[in-house]
């Protein structure tokens, strides 16, 4: 059969698309690497990569081989981290993806904990969108993923970590609670496509048709820019629990939809569901859970869909 070696040539250059891309990360020449996967394709009795396209595509075959090429590697860099544990000089490195409605509060809440309780971790944090973090699950370029569900994929565990609910900044209304119908003439101002929270706002707030007023707007990528385009400018955004802290409550207003609906989000993780490093995942994840997972569960919470 094909070596270790071969299948990771595949891999790097399914990823770079690219010969003379894969070659330097592979640091081989690009014969060489030509060659070996030649050599490969003609082992397997098939080709995995279309060479009539630029950049490079998988052929039928390719798609299917190398989600199992993936696994094989996997599967064959346990065997030095498991010696490695055996002889107690162990560092895992845990590649951490989270969205960055989340990260804004989780990390800064956190990362003191984890780096003093997960002294034989290498934590390695990385803020990536929703599809994003799929992809680099499916990639294996991380080791959990911290988003809002719901997501079901057979290859990775899905754990829920907490709920919280979203509510309204909108400094400019004095009520405490608001209804859907009373933002429906105030400005909505948007998270930057690819981000769940936007998504999720579009749906709870009717704005999928939003014809808007006048030709100038703003989306922007973090929620504080778009608290501060509120406070200048009027209209409102949404805004995770989480984030709110301690900042002024009056400014944020839960709302409510005409049958008492209050809307929410799910956290969850995901896992590959064959990890030599759940140990300390597992750890990671409770401290999570521990962290905002309020005794108090709230009433009417209505999960919005990111998708």
């Amino acid at each position: 059969m094909i070596s270790i070696q071969q299948i990771q040539y595949i891999l790097t250059l399914n990823e770079e698309k690219q010969f003379q891309r894969a070659s330097e990360v592979c640091f081989v020449t690009q014969p060489t690497l030509s060659m070996q996967i030649k050599k490969a394709e003609e082992t397997l009795g098939n080709k995995l990569f279309d060479r009539s396209h630029n950049p490079l595509c998988l052929t039928p075959f390719g798609k299917e081989m190398i989600p199992v090429f993936q696994d094989v590697i996997s599967e064959y860099n346990k065997i030095e981290l498991l010696v490695k544990k055996k002889q107690g000089n162990c560092i895992e490195e845990v590649h951490l993806g989270i969205i960055p409605t989340i990260s804004g509060y989780m990390i800064p809440d956190l990362y003191k904990q984890w780096k003093k309780s997960l002294p034989n971790i290498r934590l390695i944090i990385e803020e990536l969108k929703t599809l994003e973090i799929l992809q680099a699950l499916e990639d294996r370029k991380i080791d959990i993923g911290i988003l809002a569900g719901p997501e079901f994929n057979p290859r990775w565990r899905s754990i829920p970590l907490f709920q919280e609910e979203i509510k309204a900044f909108a400094p400019s209304l004095s009520l405490e609670e608001v209804s859907i119908d009373s933002l429906t003439h105030m400005h909505p101002w948007l998270l930057t496509q690819g981000n769940c929270l936007r998504t999720q706002m579009m749906h709870f707030c009717e704005l999928n048709n939003l014809e808007k007023e006048d030709e100038w707007d703003y989306e922007g990528g973090n929620i504080q820019m778009l608290e501060k385009m509120v406070e200048l400018h009027g209209g409102y955004t949404l805004v995770p629990e989480n984030f709110i802290g301690s900042k002024q409550q009056q400014s944020y207003k839960q709302i409510t939809s005409s049958i008492g609906e209050v809307p929410a989000r799910e956290i969850i993780a995901l896992v590959p569901k064959k990890s030599l490093k759940w140990e300390g995942i597992e750890r990671l994840i409770r401290q999570i859970q521990l962290k905002y997972n309020s005794s108090q569960k709230k009433q009417n919470l209505t999960i919005l869909s990111w998708k």
